[in-house]
């Protein structure tokens, strides 16, 4: 992939007489939403990412006025729920809709009230019902579940992709932009601790990239390391996976490397068969498994008791899956732990996210859920903010020089690991993580 389209959405919010604006971000990556091989990008995958994305808008504005912020997400999430059965759409891919209509009229809100977000939901200034969405919860409320404050900064868990350079040799062809670009330039650059490892499901060629990656991360990083595995829905069912697990445990270096590192594993098995009753079966025959989560197939609201009923141990949150949907997925994660005595997880990735909304909101997120580490891609799969102007660039480093800063080689604003996390504090203090919004003017002028 050597380009990305990138949608903005502006929204028009009147509170209490008062009219504010938000946006919100995304990118539109191929072969996430649905990952199916018999479609092209250009003429199928984004036309639909697209249709799903202007119903939204429509259900949005035919809403109309409500009593506060969870009862217009609630009609919307419903309504393009309904949208999406009548037609055939992937409810994950529906959800992409609503998420980005949620997050722009969600930074209106917030800019109106002033409040920024962990505040406004700990307050309940937002009107959030948990039980509206899952009776179990009952009368629990977000602020008795959620941190009492958001996390101040967060590590960055890199991913290692299944094409992307691994030691100083394999640069071959690399970008004269003065980023890192192998494995180990990243984790020398930014004092990298946790990594997120991607399985292609070919079990003769992840045994060897595993061994290599796992001498690589012994060497520069040492016991300090963590890491997930991500099947990225490789597997066609447990056993598979299963299969390939033991193979990786008869090389000592790998046993070791997981036995010290590994926190989970992500989504191995295909969405289409992940929340089969046989997994249930199959997890709860297999001693000695690893923590495995869904990914993909979070796509609806009932999917993560699902998941955990089956034998998955949790879920990762994603601002392309919604704010609330992530809230909702905190207090159950929250109350099931307490109520099984066991840890179940909660983690986060990004998508590819990049300044200045998209990754600015994700940031605010997951500080507000307190996920202690995110995957983060958009730091090194792009030159910097390069794309955008210098004016935009400019004023990121200006409002949130915690987290961005100047490339002294390209001079491009770039986001500024340090130590191998990222400062949340200016996120913190912003109503949804950017201060202040971008300008319209400047917005509508841009020129990429």
């Amino acid at each position: 992939m050597t380009e990305v389209p990138h949608i903005f959405v502006v929204a028009t919010v009147e509170i209490d007489g008062r009219s504010s604006v938000g946006m919100s971000a995304d990118g539109l990556p191929p072969k996430w939403f649905t990952k199916n091989p018999d479609t092209t990008f250009d003429q199928d995958d984004l036309p639909m990412m697209l249709a799903v994305i202007k119903q939204a808008a429509s259900l949005g504005l035919e809403i109309g006025s409500q009593n506060n912020f969870f009862q217009w997400w609630y009609q919307l999430y419903e309504r393009q729920q309904a949208w999406a059965r009548r037609h055939e759409i992937a409810p994950l891919l529906a959800g992409l809709g609503v998420s980005l209509m949620e997050r722009a009229v969600l930074d209106a809100t917030l800019r109106n009230i002033r409040v920024p977000l962990a505040k406004a939901i700990r307050n309940d200034l937002l009107g959030i019902q948990l039980s509206a969405l899952r009776p179990e919860l009952g009368q629990a409320k977000l602020r008795d579940l959620l941190p009492e404050s958001p996390s101040p900064r967060v590590y960055l868990r890199h991913t290692v992709g299944l094409g992307d350079p691994l030691a100083d040799a394999d640069a071959i062809d690399a970008p004269q932009d003065g980023l890192p670009f192998t494995l180990e330039q990243n984790i020398q650059a930014y004092g990298l601790r946790y990594f997120k490892i991607k399985l292609s499901g070919n079990m003769v060629s992840d045994y060897e990239r595993l061994q290599r990656i796992a001498t690589i991360v012994a060497r520069t990083v040492g016991a300090d390391a963590r890491f997930t595995l991500d099947g990225n829905e490789n597997y066609k069912n447990i056993e598979q996976f299963q299969q390939a697990w033991h193979r990786f445990q008869e090389c000592a270096v790998l046993r070791e490397f997981f036995q010290k590192s590994l926190m989970f594993v992500e989504q191995p098995i295909h969405r289409d068969q992940a929340l089969d009753h046989s997994v249930g079966e199959q997890l709860s025959c297999w001693r000695g498994a690893p923590a495995i989560i869904i990914d993909e197939s979070d796509a609806e609201l009932g999917s993560l008791p699902q998941a955990l009923q089956l034998g998955y141990r949790g879920t990762s949150h994603k601002n392309c899956k919604g704010i609330i949907k992530g809230c909702l997925a905190a207090a159950t994660i929250a109350r099931e732990s307490l109520q099984r005595n066991q840890q179940l997880i909660l983690s986060a990735e990004d998508l590819g996210n990049v300044p200045p909304i998209a990754l600015l909101q994700d940031l605010a997120a997951v500080a507000c859920l307190g996920i202690p580490h995110v995957e983060r891609n958009g730091h090194h799969y792009f030159a910097g903010l390069s794309m955008f102007p210098q004016s935009i660039q400019q004023q990121l480093v200006e409002c949130h020089g915690d987290l961005f800063q100047w490339d002294g080689l390209s001079h491009f604003a770039k986001l500024a690991p340090r130590a191998g996390t990222l400062s949340l504090e200016t996120v913190n203090q912003a109503d949804f993580g950017l201060v202040p919004l971008i300008d319209l003017a400047d917005f509508r002028n841009w020129e990429f």
